[in-house]
């Protein structure tokens, strides 16, 4: 009798402790990793699961294989700022009137602001970002040889290892959590946007200096052998090197890895590959036979395969919940002479869609969307749902049972069926930012009208990418017309009316959920 009284203690007990650790949020089977893999300037039919012939990305193919492949994810902006800002917030980027900002531009996201990370905090994660910001940093009157605060440590974020800006914008230097790293406080830094500042010699002054020429906007100070977007003087010791900053954040983020491989953690890695400047390191030289644009793409890959491997030799693979895709569609031009357009060939960037980056046509924000979560999602699927990255915030929030507070992620929905892909059909509608609005709504898409017949030009001249722009309304049949171009408006007016009050909605009453 004493024998059966001591099992069923002991099984007591421990039905005890498992539950309160469940309870706790301890028991870190309950909730993935969770790992954002975000590419910059990656179009849809820049990945061989995605159909390029031209270029073969085999370990981006390996996460697609294992999990599931989004035919219509978007990222929410044609332009990496405002689509960056949507991702950390669950917020559209009009609301905060996000563009793209220049390199010395102030915090964009706030302290106190939800956002992703600072939820996952709340939840007993440790979080970390990166590679590219591109988000502001400072107070308005930043000093880079000081401490660089706020930053994402005021909003969620428990580590950080940034490209401030981007590649192609001064200062081109890496800031490891409040600080620029390997700074030599006798050569401060010196940034302006509007003069230039020191001796240091620029494209503009000196062309025969550079690598490959560049736009007058990309033609100032030189830094490793490419002029950049800004002035910039000092900070010798602390300037990156193009071709090893790929490795750099693949050993901050192992190291990041297995420091944290006992507790839930939320890596967001943020590539700055494939945008330009491109400089893919010498062992991806002739890759392809797209020259610099694809040989980047295919480090792009290898980075991507290192990092899934380490979360495999961790152990931790099965329950990471890997989220890959892009900030915004493609461009070949873009301010640099890298032969990126005439050594093209075949290749189509963009899929079977229309325009890139800076476009409201599909190819502005259709992207490759890749999903792998061994331990929630089958392999091999497909999916055609409709799907956004603003919603990434609310649908974690779902994986984790957590309650979004009122004005938190307004326009985010959850959609963790879809994720898990049990959901084919995904939002009913989906807005696209541009220097115009988009809404998609079923096989239908609608194209608000713009005035600003310079930015059309503008982007026409120099990017060669087709805006989609009209002063009149746009409505097109997707399943008809993928290539957006027979204008259905005056023929399904009611149609047109119901996504042009949805727009006006969104604009109107400050969420959308």
């Amino acid at each position: 009798m004493n024998v059966r009284y001591n099992i069923i203690l002991i099984v007591s007990v421990l039905s005890l402790l498992v539950n309160a650790k469940l309870a706790s949020g301890q028991d870190k089977s309950a909730k993935p990793n969770i790992v954002i893999i975000y590419v910059d300037d990656l179009g849809y039919g820049d990945l061989s699961c995605y159909g390029a012939t031209e270029v073969q990305t085999p370990n981006v193919d390996r996460l697609a294989a294992g999990g599931i492949k989004f035919t219509d994810g978007h990222c929410t902006a044609a332009t990496c700022t405002p689509s960056r800002f949507s991702l950390l917030t669950g917020s559209y980027a009009f609301r905060k009137n996000a563009a793209i900002l220049p390199g010395d531009a102030p915090a964009l996201i706030q302290p106190g602001t939800p956002t992703l990370p600072g939820l996952l905090q709340k939840n007993g994660y440790k979080t970390a970002v990166i590679g590219k910001w591109h988000l502001g940093l400072g107070d308005g009157n930043l000093d880079w040889n000081g401490k660089i605060t706020p930053g994402p440590l005021e909003i969620g974020f428990d580590y950080s290892y940034l490209i401030p800006a981007t590649g192609d914008r001064v200062p081109c230097v890496m800031v490891e959590n409040h600080h620029v790293v390997d700074l030599d406080l006798n050569d401060p830094i010196q940034v302006s946007y509007k003069k230039k500042v020191g001796n240091d010699p620029t494209a503009i002054e000196n062309p025969e200096l550079v690598r490959f020429a560049a736009d007058g906007q990309h033609g100032k100070t030189i830094v490793n052998g490419v002029s950049r977007i800004g002035y910039m003087s000092g900070g010798n010791s602390a300037r990156w090197r193009d071709e090893t900053v790929p490795y750099q954040m693949l050993r901050k983020a192992r190291g990041f890895i297995n420091e944290n491989k006992k507790q839930p953690f939320f890596l967001y890695f943020a590539f700055h590959d494939i945008h330009v400047p491109r400089l893919p390191d010498h062992r991806f030289e002739g890759a392809t036979d797209m020259g610099v644009r694809g040989d980047a793409i295919v480090q792009m890959d290898y980075i991507t395969g290192q990092l899934v491997n380490y979360l495999e030799k961790m152990e931790l693979l099965d329950n990471t919940l890997i989220i890959f895709s892009s900030d915004n569609g493609p461009v070949l031009s873009d301010g640099y002479k890298d032969e990126a357009a005439e050594r093209l060939g075949k290749h189509k960037p963009a899929g079977p869609f229309r325009g890139g980056k800076y476009s409201c046509l599909e190819a502005g924000t259709r992207v490759p969307t890749i999903i792998h979560w061994p331990k929630r999602i089958k392999s091999s699927q497909v999916s055609n749902a409709l799907f956004s990255h603003v919603d990434l915030y609310a649908s974690i929030a779902g994986i984790l049972n957590y309650e979004l507070e009122d004005g938190e992620a307004p326009d985010s929905f959850n959609l963790l069926q879809t994720i898990l892909g049990n959901d084919k059909v995904g939002r009913e509608f989906l807005l696209e930012e541009a220097y115009s609005y988009s809404i998609r709504y079923g096989k239908w898409k609608y194209i608000k009208p713009v005035k600003n017949a310079k930015m059309n030009g503008w982007i026409k001249s120099n990017k060669g990418i087709d805006t989609g722009f009209s002063n009149e309304p746009q409505l097109f049949d997707l399943t008809e017309d993928i290539q957006e171009e027979k204008n259905l408006a005056k023929q399904n007016e009611k149609v047109l009316r119901k996504m042009e009050k949805e727009l006006q909605r969104i604009f109107t009453d400050n969420k959308s959920r």
